[in-house]
């Protein structure tokens, strides 16, 4: 097996340092234009020049994406666009749109370009077609088996990676070409403005009835119709890695740093204990789970990888996250000989709690936090300012953008 890349979501510049420090080989960014996730911080030129810059001096490529699908008033912005990029340097485009790529190929012709999900590349020979035309990599459709994905990479050449979705949320149109959006709220989610209808809570109401409301489902309150679990296959990355996947993709660009930090680290050491002792990685599995479940997530499913969707792979209940633990702080400085740690709070703790330190390097910890000072050097008892900057004694060594996360009773 070749080790494949672990790519990581990146909203904003936060969470591309928590994805470089915490693994990541690879970062996946938007800017304000012509990126799948409008609602994200995303990137200016001028912070895509220093994200870039951040990146590669750790060496974590980054891959920009330009992934929309483009009506003609986004035509005439595309070119400048383009030019941007060029001056960035980014590693490569992620790119759905034909007629964007075209755009790309003239304007930056040695531009590696990726071709997005949303392209809903699902066999070979229209992944065969993109590569001729100059893509490097595709992005799997999601409805793709391992079985479909190993004989599509028998199919292809060599010379053409192969990249899926290993973890993160999942679209009720699992390559996210949905019409939903912008029929029910006026928000192209194929342009980047999805108000995520799939999450809403719906009834059936018969039309000779208006405003009789009757549940789709058992359920006095309704039923989340189309509501998938989220993807997530930390057990089974040697079957992906056999079949011929050289990137695993985490979804998330919307998700807090946190997050980034919690899934990468827990990827990075799960792909890394694989190659080193494959026992250990067996050994390990339900380790791997654990540590996942500790970041906001939906039950989890392996979704079409090993069979065909069932009603088992939606949640019908409601669409809200599973959440057992509390990001609540992030570590900006260490001093070695006396042990205290300057943070800033992301959610309220007290003196007296539990609280446990992600840390990039070695094994987490946990200890009773027994003293809280604020900027001014005054004891306090808690924490409750949002982005309060406190200092406290951290029991083993940690450092910048170590995080601490308190359990949810």
């Amino acid at each position: 097996m070749k080790k494949p890349e672990i790519l990581a979501p990146a909203g904003d510049f936060e969470r591309l340092q928590a994805a470089v420090l915490y693994g990541a080989d690879a970062v996946y960014l938007g800017t304000q234009t012509f990126s799948l996730r409008a609602k994200a911080k995303n990137f200016g030129a001028e912070e895509l020049h220093r994200a870039v810059e951040y990146a590669h001096a750790s060496g974590v490529r980054v891959y920009v994406t330009a992934n929309i699908f483009a009506h003609n008033e986004d035509i005439d912005g595309a070119e400048p666009f383009f030019k941007m990029l060029g001056e960035v340097g980014p590693d490569a485009v992620i790119i759905s749109d034909p007629g964007l790529f075209d755009i790309c190929k003239e304007i930056l012709p040695n531009q590696e370009i990726h071709i997005s999900t949303q392209a809903n590349n699902t066999n070979y020979r229209s992944a065969a077609f993109w590569h001729k035309l100059g893509a490097k990599r595709i992005v799997l459709a999601r409805e793709l088996s391992v079985n479909e994905i190993k004989d599509l990479r028998e199919k292809t050449p060599e010379t053409l990676e192969l990249e899926a979705f290993v973890h993160g949320a999942m679209c009720i149109s699992y390559s996210g070409r949905c019409l939903l959006s912008s029929y029910m709220t006026d928000r192209d989610s194929n342009r980047g403005a999805c108000s995520q209808p799939c999450r809403f809570n719906y009834e059936l109401v018969e039309k000779t009835r208006p405003g009789e409301t009757m549940p789709v489902y058992e359920d006095e309150r309704g039923t989340y119709i189309f509501n998938s679990k989220d993807l997530c296959l930390v057990r089974h990355l040697p079957e992906l890695i056999n079949a011929g996947i050289s990137g695993l993709k985490i979804e998330g660009r919307m998700k807090t740093s946190y997050y980034t930090a919690s899934v990468v680290k827990t990827y990075r050491e799960a792909v890394d204990d694989l190659f080193t002792d494959p026992e250990k990685y067996e050994a390990k599995k339900d380790i791997y789970l654990r540590e996942l479940e500790k970041s906001s997530h939906r039950s989890y499913t392996t979704g079409f990888y090993f069979n065909k969707t069932t009603s088992e792979d939606q949640v019908y209940a409601d669409s809200a996250y599973i959440r057992t633990h509390d990001f609540v702080g992030v570590v900006l400085e260490y001093d070695d000989e006396t042990g205290t740690a300057v943070v800033e709070q992301r959610n309220k703790f007290s003196v007296g709690d539990t609280v446990e330190f992600l840390r990039q390097d070695g094994e987490n910890f946990s200890q009773k936090i027994c003293k809280i000072t604020n900027a001014g050097g005054e004891e306090i008892e808690s924490a409750p300012h949002a982005q309060q900057i406190i200092k406290i004694q951290a029991e083993k060594p940690v450092k910048f953008m170590d995080m601490l996360r308190t359990e949810i009773k």
